[in-house]
């Protein structure tokens, strides 16, 4: 069962497609987070999902909100990802432990090794605002992106 709206936030520190580490802690007082599960690099879905977010990333990732695009892939693969769809936010490997942050979140699906299809916003002060899981098959709609983003 994931966080629920109005819960803190579960920390994390998780390794970027660049082997950086990135801290969900490191954005409380300074930006919203879209915090963003897919369930693996390469797949069309998810490629359609981050490709979304590339297109329209200063709506997304601006003075005020970071997005952190998550997926249990490892960082090795994430670079290759990222540079060959052009992505310019973190892609942050959930590798090992496999799954921690996801699990933290309650949206990895034990049977498939990866996590759920899940979007989160998370307030300046740690707190979840908005949430959505969807089936593995199931795309997100973006456009709910701009309401959560915009009732803050």
């Amino acid at each position: 069962m994931a966080v629920e709206i109005g819960s803190e936030a579960p920390d994390f520190e998780l390794r970027d497609q660049h082997g950086e580490s990135v801290r969900l802690a490191d954005f409380r007082g300074e930006r919203h987070v879209l915090l963003v599960f897919y369930p693996f690099a390469f797949t069309g879905v998810c490629t359609a999902e981050l490709g979304a977010l590339r297109d329209e990333l200063s709506a997304f990732q601006n003075d005020e909100v970071q997005v952190l695009a998550v997926s249990c892939d490892a960082p090795f693969s994430l670079r290759v990802f990222a540079e060959g769809e052009g992505y310019a936010f973190p892609l942050l490997s959930d590798f090992w432990p496999h799954g921690a942050a996801a699990r933290a979140y309650g949206v990895f699906a034990e049977d498939k090794g990866c996590a759920l299809r899940a979007s989160f916003v998370i307030d300046r002060d740690g707190v979840i605002r908005w949430s959505v899981v969807n089936a593995m098959p199931d795309a997100r709609d973006g456009t709910e992106y701009h309401r959560a983003l915009a009732a803050l």
